[in-house]
């Protein structure tokens, strides 16, 4: 009877033990367990509590797929830190480099976008009002082919002046005539020598073009007596203040249409 009741004893304790190890193995250790010296802090756990032994290889396996996580996250950080660090330094040694580079290097260096840009937003060429003491009756326009200047002659000794692009060498012009039409947003339609010209170099042009933010003439166009030049807008503003033209005077579209705005047909037009 002693023995049947210690065999039935054991596989009770047995049992027992089972069904709190099948519980325990899903139960989550606590995040933050209290010190049994009460007046001790309380204690963060960095990560899961050992658990018994029959669950080690279960927390193991956990452990090491959270170890994986974690170097991949180290990976992930130090692959970053590289590919900075890299960056760093090879701005670094460009930076070095332009740095120690003669003054002649370092203007050739300069993109052409970057010339156009500032070209496009110098104040000199940008409509100002200046002094300008001058023979001529105000109304009248004088272009300074040599400073790239156009002057509209106001009252008082003064003048309003406008960045122009003129004749490139061999084309440029001087003399007076009157605006004989304006025209908004005009046709172009190239001269035969122009066309012919262009076309030795391999450029073709067209036989006429009609007006809007393509064409050459730009916005407006003043044209001059019975020439075939005319003081027109671009479609290049960068080439303001510069000679670039076949004899016509370009200015920014904004610029050509406040003229066009201030001077009525029959304006006198000096060109210098």
């Amino acid at each position: 009877m002693k023995s049947m009741m210690s065999a039935a004893g054991l596989v009770a304790a047995l049992l027992f033990s089972w069904g709190a190890q099948a519980q325990d193995r899903y139960v989550e250790p606590p995040p933050v367990l209290v010190s049994p010296d009460l007046s001790a802090p309380w204690v963060m756990q960095l990560r899961r509590t050992p658990v018994q032994a029959q669950h080690r290889n279960h927390q193991a396996g956990e452990y090491r797929n959270y170890q994986r996580a974690r170097n991949a996250r180290q990976r992930h950080t130090a692959r970053r830190d590289y590919q900075a660090s890299r960056q760093q330094a090879i701005r670094n040694a460009v930076q070095a480099q332009r740095s120690q580079a003669q003054p002649s290097q370092q203007v050739a260096y300069v993109p052409r976008v970057s010339e156009r840009s500032w070209r496009m937003n110098d104040p000199k060429w940008l409509p100002q009002v200046v002094e300008y003491p001058s023979r001529h009756a105000p109304g009248t326009i004088v272009v300074d082919t040599g400073q790239r200047f156009l002057f509209l002659v106001l009252k008082g000794g003064k003048a309003k002046r406008y960045g122009v692009g003129v004749g490139k060498e061999g084309f440029g012009w001087t003399g007076t005539e009157k605006v004989s039409r304006k025209r908004e947003w005009p046709d172009w339609r190239p001269p035969a020598e122009m066309i012919a010209r262009e076309k030795e170099k391999g450029r073709i042009l067209p036989a006429h073009m009609k007006g809007g933010p393509a064409n050459p003439l730009g916005a407006r166009a003043l044209y001059l007596g019975s020439t075939l030049y005319r003081i027109h807008g671009t479609n290049a503003p960068w080439t303001i203040g510069r000679a670039v033209s076949s004899g016509c005077i370009r200015m920014r579209n904004e610029d050509v249409m406040d003229l066009y705005n201030r001077i009525p047909v029959g304006t006198k037009v000096v060109v210098i």
